[in-house]
């Protein structure tokens, strides 16, 4: 389900850092790393990395998920059919059948369970296992790929940037991972190139 509320503090190799928001759960994950040439940026070494992005990702507080080694792998697989399915939604290719199936098979099992926290806010019964965590990415994914969004998934405009996101901005018009790093990057470049015409109108 699409959810604006969260953003992850990214560090690039480059220099500085910027807040990046997937604008959705399943989509967090792809920056746990991914296939091709994202298996660069690969973090899912261990059950504490997956437990550490679940503590970083949109999901609420208080899930402390019990994650196994076999479940890491699970995650690797369920991320990298996401991409894939994302990939193919923005490039109007038709979506693989085996990452349908992937992601159906996370579904399938049982979710994280929710209860009430402090205040009537929404929690989770605490020591959910990797798999139900992996459903809940895996039923966000069905949801953002077959709800309203489906058509607002985008990648970063950027020719340098393969960050993939919801683009749930009301006029859709969304082209950037970040203004505040490719955005900013582009109006720099733009203003660069127009500099010589004005000189040259100056003159």
């Amino acid at each position: 389900m699409v959810d604006v509320a969260r953003g992850f503090l990214l560090s690039p190799p480059s220099g500085g850092s910027f807040r990046f928001d997937a604008g959705t759960l399943c989509l967090e994950l792809l920056l746990t790393g991914g296939p091709g040439e994202l298996a660069r940026w690969e973090s899912l070494y261990a059950p504490a990395d997956l437990v550490e992005w679940a503590g970083r990702s949109r999901l609420p507080d208080g899930l402390a998920p019990r994650v196994v080694p076999a479940e890491v792998t699970a995650a690797r697989a369920l991320r990298d059919a996401v991409y894939r399915l994302a990939s193919a939604r923005i490039h109007d290719r038709e979506p693989d059948a085996a990452d349908l199936a992937t992601v159906d098979a996370a579904a399938a099992q049982p979710p994280p369970v929710p209860r009430f926290g402090p205040a009537g806010t929404r929690a989770w019964a605490p020591g959910a296992t990797g798999a139900q965590l992996l459903s809940a990415v895996a039923r966000d994914a069905l949801d953002l790929f077959t709800g309203p969004y489906a058509d607002r998934i985008r990648e970063c405009g950027a020719d340098d940037c393969q960050l993939v996101f919801v683009d749930a901005s009301r006029p859709g018009r969304r082209r950037w991972c970040s203004m505040e790093r490719c955005g900013n990057r582009h109006k720099v470049r733009a203003h660069r190139s127009r500099r010589p015409e004005e000189a040259e109108g100056d003159g």
